[in-house]
């Protein structure tokens, strides 16, 4: 793997991420890591016919999930290289289809690209989880579902909300989310405080399934085809975002 690193941080944690990939994986490009001072800087992946570049941001880098993260970013970039349909399939053109002829608001619009992200990053740490330990993923899971329990709205849904507030409703899905990944790999015992945090978002999200999303997220099928991949995206837009009106077959 060739990976150069660009910007005001170290190279160290990609590195060292790099020399743990290569064990087991492999990327056909280069990579390019690109440091930014800015720490409002997503971490975000482009591909390219010539390689990959991960822009992160200087307080990304400089974390104690750095190398965890590029881990789960060089999962990504293997699989755009092997055209998994996690990453070919087109999140809008699936969730077009799932939604077509239905009224959706446009939060929960918003929310069903999350959701697809959720997806891919199943995907991501099915890849990376058999390389390194996950006792920081799994810190960093509690820590952020923590956070959005503590910050979810005092008022009623419906009001217009002033702050951003963590919406209970994706944040429930969140929680699912990481109770899947975790249950997936087996990284957490039942008494875990993630059940806690997860059953705390649900009773603030009474519309949303807990268990249901958990179910969607966990047995994602380790190896689909476009057709199996683009029915799950689907399933899962149409469970989260329902709408009004009929939809589109």
């Amino acid at each position: 793997m060739d990976v150069g690193v660009d910007g005001p941080g170290p190279a160290a944690p990609f590195l060292s991420a790099r020399d743990l990939f290569e064990t087991e994986c492999d990327l056909k490009r280069p990579v390019q890591v690109q440091i930014l001072e800015d720490p409002d800087e997503r971490t975000r992946v482009s591909h390219s016919d010539e390689g990959h570049r991960l822009t992160i941001s200087q307080q990304a880098a400089t974390s104690a999930m750095a190398r965890e993260l590029a881990l789960h970013e060089f999962a990504h970039m293997h699989h755009h290289e092997r055209e998994h349909p996690s990453h070919t399939q087109s999140t809008r053109e699936a969730i077009l289809l799932a939604l077509a002829g239905r009224s959706v608001e446009q939060r929960k619009l918003t929310h069903c690209y999350q959701i697809a992200n959720h997806m891919k990053d199943i995907y991501a740490d099915d890849v990376w989880l058999e390389l390194a330990p996950a006792d920081k993923l799994v810190d960093f899971l509690e820590a952020s579902l923590a956070a959005a329990v503590a910050d979810r709205p005092a008022g009623p849904s419906t009001w217009q909300r002033m702050t951003p507030a963590a919406d209970p409703d994706i944040t429930a899905v969140n929680a699912a989310f990481a109770l899947a990944l975790v249950e997936r790999h087996s990284l957490v015992d039942d008494g875990h405080r993630l059940y806690d945090l997860a059953h705390a978002a649900a009773a603030d999200a009474p519309e949303i399934s807990l268990s249901q999303f958990k179910h969607r997220f966990k047995t994602l099928a380790t190896d689909p085809d476009e057709s199996e991949y683009r029915k799950a995206l689907v399933d899962v837009t149409r469970a989260y975002a329902g709408g009004e009106g009929p939809a589109a077959d």
